[in-house]
């Protein structure tokens, strides 16, 4: 009898230990921006030990939000960041019959036509560097808005930035992906490669063969993810200060008026899951884990993040071995012709298995 109770008794220990071992763990910030609603205050980082980071001066505030905002805005999470690019980070407030609210943030070196007018933090810092490069934001990533007497609230249409706030973006990292392989090609299978292995997440419905005028290009070098928003890979292929690159869209985006051109042109590939699901907004290709990266300029907080802080876009050519993408710009509806397979590795800030 005695036995049996204690038989039972570990048996309790046990299932409670393995349930607390299945708990997610709670993720910690690996830094986080703080923008000042306050003309001529420096927008800047700090890291977990508080060591601080400058990484430009708020030379304009949002006076408003943008609604409609662009399409793919309204698959992201109410709250978040919906697209972090070289020129541009927007920030979600709020879905509003079937459309999305935005407010953004901008280098002052250039402008995003998806910004909209005066509904964007203008932030004295060159396009690709800062938070606009190395210190990006991921698309999901929280966004709080801290009010001068301390309390801390989600952004939402209702809860905009106003003078004398200042913007909180807490940033982490997730283990979601090492690195995605795309063959380019109808039916072409892209698989991801995590912890658990490899996986075919979706197929390619209509390859891409061309570069286009992707003005953000500009800042960006090739071979670099230039822009990713809930329903967009963009990439460079272009050296930075000029433009050429295309882009990736899930076939549910590829559908939407403002992407008729998408199958027209050869500048874009369509890719589609196998399940039925959308795509947009879910990992990894389009939430949580591609950011524009460094482009070395950005000194980060150790050399793992500041060199692996940089997604990495390779391809094959005629099927054979790794290499960067060929070097194009402007547009070229053939420059990608010979492409059979493309590999777009994942940014990390520390040694795996560490």
């Amino acid at each position: 009898m005695y036995i049996h109770k204690r038989a039972a008794h570990l048996f309790l220990i046990l299932s409670a230990l393995l349930a607390f071992q299945s708990l997610p763990a709670v993720a910690s910030p690996i830094f986080t921006i703080y923008i000042p609603c306050e003309i001529d205050s420096s927008a800047y980082v700090l890291l977990p030990d508080n060591s601080r980071k400058d990484v430009g001066i708020v030379v304009s505030l949002p006076q408003a939000s943008r609604w409609p905002s662009y399409t793919a805005s309204q698959w992201g999470e109410e709250g978040t960041v919906c697209a972090s690019a070289v020129n541009a980070i927007h920030l979600l407030c709020s879905v509003e019959e079937g459309k999305g609210r935005t407010i953004s943030i901008l280098p002052e070196t250039t402008i995003a036509p998806a910004a909209g007018k005066q509904t964007f933090f203008s932030i004295k810092s060159d396009g690709g560097k800062g938070i606009f490069g190395g210190w990006a934001p991921t698309v999901g990533t929280p966004v709080y808005i801290l009010r001068p007497e301390g309390s801390q609230e989600r952004l939402s249409s209702d809860k905009l930035p106003g003078h004398g706030d200042t913007l909180v973006i807490p940033v982490e990292e997730k283990d979601l992906t090492f690195l995605i392989d795309i063959e380019n090609r109808p039916g072409g299978r892209i698989i991801a490669w995590d912890t658990m292995g490899a996986h075919i997440i979706a197929r390619v419905i209509r390859p891409v063969y061309g570069v286009g005028r992707f003005e953000g290009t500009f800042f960006q070098k090739g071979s670099r993810i230039r822009a990713n928003h809930t329903g967009v890979i963009d990439v460079s292929t272009s050296p930075y200060g000029e433009i050429g690159g295309f882009q990736i869209l899930p076939l549910f985006h590829a559908d939407s008026k403002e992407m008729s051109s998408a199958w027209k042109l050869t500048q874009w590939m369509i890719i589609a899951s196998e399940n039925g699901d959308t795509l947009v907004g879910e990992g990894p290709l389009f939430s949580g884990g591609m950011v524009p990266g460094s482009q070395l300029s950005d000194v980060l907080w150790n050399m793992w993040s500041t060199y692996g802080r940089r997604p990495l876009i390779m391809c094959r050519i005629n099927g054979g071995g790794w290499q960067f993408l060929p070097e194009r710009t402007g547009r070229n509806d053939e420059a990608l012709i010979n492409i059979t397979h493309i590999r777009l590795y994942y940014p990390f800030t520390k040694e795996l298995n560490k």
